[in-house]
């Protein structure tokens, strides 16, 4: 892993505790979830694939949190539960859609993590790497032709490897010369899949393509809560002051494998015992009590609370119908309705 002019969160800078307060929330809600979905998936109970997003809880939900549901564009990746949760996503959509629920927002047609809310500004998730960057781009500007960009934000989340397409490029070249309020956060968590840094990209660091590209580029420490909250939050809102695309890109390390199918036995010890090995939930619960953002007691709260709901959104999804292929409607996205 390539070495980042990284910062940790220690400047003393004023944050806002609600915003803090939630994307805490969100992550620990998205870990709890994710922890269920893998008991799950591993005791049959989940057919395809579980993705996971250990490790980079923190910079996923300072996003979905920096952003306004029913107004901005949130397009999330793969290892977003808690960006999801942080922009409004009820936890059951989730349940539904891994559990096959006939209930949830993609019918039960797909499992897993390509469901999206597009009416609430979250377009389901496309799975070919670098694509949504494009489609936010679009998203916005069709928000510009209808006269309806005025403070808003489009932001998606991608990894190191969606970097190397030509998607992302393309996205964010209209993004730049349309000067288009977009951020997109690339969490670099050292691999794509299962190939290194060093054999996916020749520059420095990632940030050296926001240069390219003219637009502004942030680094910062992914494992870091209010680091991320500090940068993130500085970039959405720079984006929505008129700023133009903003670049964050995010150094962690994935806590699991690519999926639940993969061990990750591929990652250098050296890599899961340095300094981004280390567990963000744990970093951030230290945080919140040292800066007094939150008591030791709201955070026992707060676990318990949160896995009370994760067993009843469960409970309530394997209780309701599956799909029927002879009485499905087989209505689309796309279907216009009279």
């Amino acid at each position: 892993m390539p070495e980042l002019d990284v910062q940790p969160f220690t400047d003393g800078a004023v944050l806002n505790r609600e915003y803090i307060r939630a994307a805490f929330r969100s992550m620990l809600r998205a870990r709890l979830l994710e922890n269920k979905l893998s008991s799950l998936y591993k005791a049959g109970k989940i057919v395809g694939g579980v993705y996971l997003g250990r490790g980079q809880e923190a910079v996923s939900a300072c996003v979905g949190a920096a952003l306004v549901q029913g107004k901005d564009v949130f397009a999330p990746l793969i290892r977003d539960q808690a960006g999801r949760d942080a922009f409004g996503e009820p936890m059951i959509d989730c349940t539904r859609t891994y559990l096959g629920s006939v209930m949830g927002p993609m019918k039960g047609r797909d499992g897993n993590i390509h469901r999206g809310r597009p009416s609430m500004g979250m377009p389901a998730m496309i799975s070919h790497l670098g694509a949504q960057v494009p489609l936010v781009a679009g998203m916005l500007f069709a928000k510009r032709l209808k006269g309806e960009l005025a403070g808003v934000v489009g932001a998606t989340c991608i990894g190191d490897g969606a970097t190397s397409t030509g998607a992302f490029h393309e996205g964010v070249n209209l993004a730049a010369m349309e000067k288009l309020p977009m951020v997109v956060v690339v969490a670099n968590n050292g691999f794509a899949y299962s190939t290194p840094n060093d054999r996916q990209f020749a520059c420095r660091d990632l940030v050296e393509r926001a240069r390219g590209y003219g637009i502004a580029g942030h680094a910062v420490d992914g494992t870091d809560l209010l680091a991320c909250a500090s940068v993130i939050g500085n970039a959405v809102q720079r984006a929505r002051e008129g700023h133009g695309p903003q670049m964050v890109v995010a150094q962690l390390l994935r806590l699991s494998g690519h999926g639940e199918h993969d061990d990750g036995s591929y990652v250098p010890d050296t890599m899961k015992a340095g300094h981004y090995g280390r567990d963000c939930i744990e970093v951030a619960m230290r945080q919140l009590v040292e800066h007094g953002f939150a008591t030791v007691d709201e955070l026992f709260a707060w676990q318990e609370e949160t896995a009370e709901e994760v067993q009843r959104s469960v409970a309530q999804a394997q209780q309701e119908p599956t799909p029927d292929p002879y009485s499905d409607d087989w209505r689309a996205y796309s279907t216009r309705l009279s």
